[in-house]
């Protein structure tokens, strides 16, 4: 049976898998550093609000490169940040009048969940910045050792941007022309040596939470976050480095520079970037009243819908949000899911036995839609095609699938299509709704152990309706309840 249901499958030696590097600006074979094992970062959410749908997208993207190449056989080591110290989280603080650590905390549980809805696996690692401040003041240290970074009078630490021979070299852009007229980078601040120069360390202000250095009692800047916990989870050199696009410059340009002057090492062999999202073709702003938070979408769509929208087009296209492509991608999802569902129905009743020479000559046709959708994949992981292959394969299930098949052969089917689904993460179990009246039966009866004394399974009940999205409240007139 195994060998039936990976037929159209290939081993890692037989197939090219190429990805469009950032750096190089072309497509490239994909070849890790070490054979069989993939390291990659992906930059992480700043935690002080709810995550947005354009925070969404890197999430669920990388998310997806990473179960294809998983796929493949590859042990994927992944790691994804959180940023938990920023001018922006301790302004949340200062407003609510809470330590900053406290925000941080907050949304990072909030994050989480969001990630969960969206069938974001959790990362091998996911490092705090705050947790990793001794790497930091250890990287800032050699950097000032070999020149490439000074300490000014205030106790700022700055990288020599010009030290670096080789900066702009991921982004395009001429050191030269950015000190002539184009100031993305340049930070006021009479205490530099050169305008461009960026910092590394930074003095607290008064209320803001410090750490200890040789410099001063400060917090790092946020370029050095990222190399540090690359490096000591990762090594000085990695396969993959990804992100949103808006990261490209100054930020991935930045780690860059320090990581190689730091390490004496190429810092990542591929980058990957993911391009915007905009909403009803408009740039997402609060200001024009098109801010949405992920926690926002799941109000009136199940966030697989979310996922398989973000997935209709291919990362590196600039993809629009509205409610009639939300309302397609839901459609199609729902064919998906009717699909399996259908072959799941058939199965129950189906008979047993090993498929017939008729059903294994069936089954076999079915290869040409794997091969369509790993071809897809493995050019730059492309799973606008991809999902185009998984509607052929339905179609080919619900044309062909019915009871008078054998068990075996439906289930061939139904692992074939959740296999395929599972690598872009898409979900083809329906989730059960829970009636009105089922939970009334169960707080009935969780008064019933209430009165018996039968707490535990008062309790049970509670957190068995609690995990199904119910809440209850218990009040004199008795208990209430709503959908969470």
């Amino acid at each position: 049976m195994l060998q039936t249901l990976t037929s159209g499958r290939k081993e890692r030696g037989d197939f090219i898998m190429k990805l469009y590097n950032t750096l190089t600006k072309k497509k490239e074979e994909f070849v890790p550093l070490e054979d069989g094992k993939v390291s990659m970062y992906v930059c992480g959410p700043t935690v002080y609000n709810l995550i947005h749908i354009g925070n969404a997208r890197p999430m669920i993207v990388f998310d997806t490169v990473r179960r294809y190449l998983e796929y493949k056989g590859y042990d994927v080591n992944y790691v994804s940040n959180f940023t938990d110290v920023d001018d922006k989280i301790i302004a949340k603080a200062q407003e609510e009048g809470i330590p900053a650590e406290e925000v941080a905390k907050r949304y990072i549980a909030e994050c989480k969940k969001d990630m969960e809805g969206m069938n974001v696996r959790p990362a091998t690692t996911h490092p705090l910045a705050t947790e990793e401040i001794p790497g930091m003041l250890d990287m800032i240290g050699t950097l000032i050792e070999k020149g490439s970074a000074y300490v000014a009078e205030d106790g700022t630490v700055y990288y020599r941007t010009r030290s670096f021979p080789e900066y702009g070299k991921l982004s395009g852009k001429n050191i030269d022309d950015l000190e002539a007229g184009h100031r993305d980078i340049q930070v006021t601040g009479d205490l530099k040596e050169d305008p461009l120069d960026f910092v590394l360390w930074k003095p607290k202000k008064e209320g803001e939470p410090y750490w200890e250095s040789p410099w001063s009692d400060g917090r790092p800047g946020w370029h050095i976050e990222c190399s540090v916990m690359a490096k000591k989870y990762l090594g000085d050199e990695i396969d993959i480095h990804a992100g949103g696009e808006d990261l490209i410059f100054p930020h991935h340009e930045n780690e860059i520079a320090q990581s190689e002057a730091a390490n004496d090492e190429t810092f990542a062999k591929y980058w990957m970037h993911n391009a915007f999202l905009n909403i009803n073709n408009k740039k997402m702003s609060k200001s024009e009243g098109n801010f949405f938070t992920v926690r926002d979408i799941s109000e009136k769509y199940d966030l697989q819908v979310l996922r398989f929208f973000m997935l209709s087009a291919h990362y590196r296209s600039p993809l629009n949000f509205s409610a009639d492509l939300m309302e397609a991608a839901k459609s199609g999802l729902e064919r998906i899911v009717t699909a399996a569902e259908n072959l799941r129905h058939l199965k129950q009743h189906a008979k047993d036995g090993e498929m017939t020479k008729e059903e294994n000559a069936l089954f076999a046709e079915s290869d040409q839609y794997v091969e369509k959708f790993e071809a897809s994949m493995d050019d730059d992981f492309n799973t606008a095609d991809a999902i185009a292959a998984i509607f052929e394969l339905v179609k080919f299930c619900n044309t062909h699938a019915s009871a008078e098949h054998t068990k075996a052969f439906l289930e061939a089917l139904l692992s074939r299509l959740t296999t395929l689904c599972d690598v872009l993460g898409i979900i083809t179990e329906r989730e059960e709704e829970i009636l009105d009246a089922d939970i009334e039966a169960l707080i009935a009866e969780r008064q019933a152990a209430r009165k018996e004394k039968n707490f535990a399974r008062a309790d049970e009940i509670r957190d068995e309706l609690a995990a199904k999205g119910i809440q209850l409240k218990d009040t004199r007139e008795g208990v209430t309840w709503k959908r969470v």
